[in-house]
């Protein structure tokens, strides 16, 4: 067994692998770059590494040499996928916990995996794609897929640069968009086009595999629910299957993982019709840990993990199939650090206040702190929560429990979404495809502070007014005299105190109030609701078991500067103004300065956290561009000026 190990990843995968290292008594080296100074996995860590870049192979081998490791766990994402990293390690003498260099190869390039899987009898679906095919030849073969289709990169996975196809005539601006992302985040400009499955329904099968020939696989997980082709709940095993379809896919996967002599954990993902369970196509073979493996962790009992270390250590496996029982069932759900009410747009922050839930099958894998600054930086997954229970509906029960309990402030995330998507009654009910999350999102509107928010937040701006210094520390129009209502903008709304400080007035209906250091509890028609909140200058959050709410206190000054601002615009010369909808790195510019352009152009791109973003002008005019390819842009960062022309319509 190796002594030391190095974690060639950051954020919940890197604290996740330490954990198993100090339970197997080995000693665990993180790296991490300036972003990342004081995270999670760095503390964790009994050692722990500054690096420039979490993709520096040469970087990352010389840390796991400085340091003695003598294995590098690659974790997912970044390198643990990449053949030349692979190879290098071993070049080094360092044991790269994750499969050979050739079964990386084989199964690397979608392309390729599909003919070598189909040679071994097991059913692809139905594409077109190899080396070298240019726009042109995509769009000639795509008569023989047929439509709608899906264009994937060959040379690698996460939703990157996969885009779904509906007409032939929106097949060449997807190319390109679909080229230029897979360049980028692979290296490789390759794609394939694939035919699309109605109400297909994704399902992946877990295996494990020893140098010593041995296969097993632990069952499978449902990973239908996805937003942009990105997973947002797993669950194993799945709804779906009878037991006869889960001996075939399982015996499918064990095939697939042969017939490249497989040796590790990894994944074997298959699209199954909805209308016919048992009929199941390969997509690709993950060769390395899944997002998503501790759901089939915690119906089987056992630590994919560890069982990564003891096969890269060379251990054979002591489990045979008939070992393998799936035992209750298990949900998973990803925070991400992204805005539901804005197309999930990624966003930033520094975590204010964090509560993680806890209790009987529940299990939380996080890199979340108090302090932590999140950047666009890096994949936007903050956690994993999941939950276990008995059955499907008792899981599920316990996984809403965990999410009510949750309070992540300082950031915008999906949490109240996850919620709203879990108690969907389709969801509920285990009828599920990779189109239900987009279904649910055309009925589902952002949720809106009702009266009790807005008077509890006047509220504590109120308390914290005259705890932090009394009435002669605040600019809030106090005077000697007859007592005067003090009034709070918040947003657009304004809330009156009453007469003393635990009372306030929305909309004409009076509500009580009590708060402490970190809960804020209002008394409306003889019920009570509680709240978490916490304070970021000017803004408020708070939280109740179902909605989170970052609520903006606008001041007298603001308003003042507001008004005075529209009595100074002048319609006639107003320059039109685009901002970033979210922060990130300008990746294409497809105008210049001084060139004249019409409602609905692109301008620029941004990326950021996986996602690329188009700028459109929003009127025809003479554009001034105000940043450049490669520039790092901020939340509503100015990023270009529109002037009309003279005749322009």
């Amino acid at each position: 067994m190796f002594h030391s190990v190095l974690i060639a990843n950051r954020g919940e995968i890197s604290c996740r692998v330490i954990r198993t290292l100090g339970e197997l008594g080995i000693t665990s080296v993180a790296v991490y770059t300036d972003t990342d100074l004081g995270a999670k996995h760095v503390t964790m860590a009994d050692t722990a590494i500054r690096i420039g870049d979490y993709l520096d192979s040469a970087a990352l081998i010389a840390a796991a040499q400085s340091t003695g490791a003598q294995a590098i766990h690659p974790g997912y994402g970044f390198l643990s996928e990449n053949v030349d990293f692979a190879r290098d390690c071993e070049r080094a003498g360092i044991v790269f916990i994750g499969p050979s260099v050739d079964a990386i190869e084989a199964m690397g390039d979608k392309i390729r995996a599909k003919a070598h899987v189909a040679a071994r009898g097991v059913r692809v679906t139905p594409g077109a794609g190899e080396a070298g095919m240019t726009d042109a030849d995509l769009i000639e073969a795509a008569v023989g897929v047929g439509f709608p289709l899906l264009i994937k990169p060959s040379g690698g996975g996460g939703g990157k640069g996969m885009t779904v196809v509906e007409t032939a005539a929106d097949l060449p601006d997807a190319l390109v968009v679909s080229r230029r992302v897979a360049a980028r985040a692979f290296g490789d400009d390759t794609l394939l086009l694939e035919r699309l499955i109605p109400t297909p329904r994704h399902i992946e099968v877990q295996v494990l595999a020893d140098a010593h020939g041995r296969v097993i696989h632990l069952g499978e997980r449902e990973c239908s629910l996805q937003r942009r082709h990105q997973k947002v709940v797993e669950e194993a095993p799945s709804p779906l299957l009878d037991e006869a379809t889960r001996a075939a896919i399982g015996a499918a996967a064990c095939e697939v993982a042969h017939s490249v002599a497989y040796v590790g954990a990894g994944t074997v993902e298959f699209l199954v019709s909805d209308l016919n369970p048992g009929e199941f196509f390969f997509m690709e073979m993950n060769t390395r840990l899944q997002v998503e493996h501790p759901v089939t962790e915690l119906v089987t009992g056992i630590d994919l993990v560890a069982w990564q270390i003891r096969i890269a250590a060379g251990e054979p496996l002591t489990l045979d199939q008939a070992d393998v029982t799936i035992t209750g069932h298990a949900m998973e759900v990803r925070l991400y650090a992204e805005d539901p009410a804005v197309g999930f747009l990624p966003t930033t922050g520094t975590v204010l206040a964090l509560h993680e839930p806890r209790g009987e099958g529940v299990r939380v894998d996080s890199a979340l702190v108090e302090g932590l600054v999140v950047a666009a930086v890096y994949d936007p997954m903050l956690a994993k929560i999941i939950a276990w229970g008995e059955d499907r509906d008792r899981a599920l029960a316990r996984l809403e429990r965990a999410l009510g309990e949750t309070t992540v402030f300082g950031l915008r995330t999906n949490l109240s979404f996850l919620m709203v998507l879990l108690d969907n009654p389709e969801v509920r009910a285990g009828r599920l495809d990779t189109g239900l999350v987009q279904r649910i999102l055309e009925k589902t509107t952002a949720p809106i502070p009702d009266a009790a928010t807005l008077a509890t937040a006047a509220l504590l701006e109120h308390a914290s007014r005259w705890h932090d210094g009394g009435p002669w520390a605040s600019p809030n129009g106090w005077r000697i005299g007859a007592h005067q209502p003090n009034s709070y903008t918040v947003g657009d709304t304004i809330v009156t105190v009453l007469g003393e400080p635990h009372a306030a007035l929305v909309d004409g209906v009076a509500t009580k109030f009590r708060f402490d250091a970190q809960r804020a509890t209002i008394e409306r028609a003889g019920s009570a609701v509680s709240y978490r909140w916490a304070r970021d200058g000017d803004v408020i959050w708070l939280a109740d078991s179902t909605e989170i709410f970052d609520l903006h206190i606008r001041r007298r000054e603001d308003l003042l500067s507001e008004h005075r601002a529209s009595l100074s615009v002048d319609l006639g010369s107003a320059h039109p103004e685009v901002r970033s909808v979210m922060p990130g790195t300008v990746v294409w510019v497809s105008v210049a300065t001084g060139d004249t352009v019409t409602v609905g152009q692109p301008l620029l791109a941004l990326e950021a956290m996986k996602m690329e973003h188009p700028i459109l002008a929003p009127m025809t005019g003479i554009v001034t561009l105000t940043v450049a390819l490669g520039d790092q842009v901020r939340l509503n960062q100015l990023v270009a000026r529109i002037d009309t022309n003279e005749g322009a319509s």
